[in-house]
């Protein structure tokens, strides 16, 4: 029986993990992992959600597709990357360079006024890997997109009982990162059928390390 998870718990487990970790010669990354039971895949079940996480340690990659105004803010902004039609233009011709561009970010915003090229060029590499770019409607403030996009993280799953996400790296706080895990969790189990119902098991792991399964057992008392 799956009881609902506490960021208390999901702090333990990730004491847990990091105990376990061996040193490496790079920094690891923390993963959760959601498994889901009575769940038909066959009828297309899928969760494509970006969420915002509370704590951050490294922000994530966004590129702003756009011209004009929207252009000269996403650059003051320090967007990790414009470009504009013309730069699109020269995709169309290079799908290899294309498909470098794209591994580059976690996520694409595009102005509303060039969605239609960003779709032709791009939308056959970008629609299979979740990245199709938020449209951003011409007037609205660019910073605050970008403020929101590289404190998030994309959680995707399609045709499978179980996802894995990112919640942060070894050099966070084992209660911030709890508090990422719990986001997680809670923005998953909003998009399951039943709820927390269809979660079947919650891990925590490190980049290289063993998953580090939640305690389920819950015992009753009888008077």
């Amino acid at each position: 029986m799956f009881v609902m998870i506490t960021e208390p718990q999901l702090e333990e487990m990730i004491k847990a993990a990091k105990d376990e970790a061996k040193e490496r010669k790079f920094k690891q990354s923390f993963e959760i992992i959601i498994t889901f039971k009575d769940i038909d895949v066959k009828k297309g079940f899928a969760i494509n959600e970006v969420v915002q996480l509370p704590k951050t340690s490294s922000p994530a990659a966004v590129c702003v597709m756009a011209t004009g105004d929207m252009s000269v803010k996403a650059k003051a902004a320090n967007a990790d990357a414009v470009i504009g039609t013309d730069e699109l233009d020269k995709f169309a011709a290079n799908k290899r360079e294309s498909r470098k561009f794209i591994n580059k970010y976690d996520f694409f915003l595009a102005d509303t006024k060039i969605m239609p090229v960003v779709g032709k060029v791009l939308g056959q590499l970008l629609g299979p890997r979740g990245k199709m770019p938020v449209p951003v409607p011409y007037d609205a403030p660019i910073e605050s997109f970008l403020q929101r996009f590289r404190s998030s993280i994309k959680v995707r799953v399609r045709s499978s009982l179980s996802l894995a996400c990112k919640i942060g790296d070894e050099s966070m706080d084992d209660k911030d990162l709890a508090i990422n895990a719990y986001a997680i969790v809670s923005a998953v189990e909003k998009k399951l059928p039943n709820g927390e119902k269809n979660i079947r098991r919650i891990m925590i792991k490190t980049t290289m390390g063993k998953p580090v399964k939640q305690v389920q057992e819950v015992k009753k008392k009888f008077a």
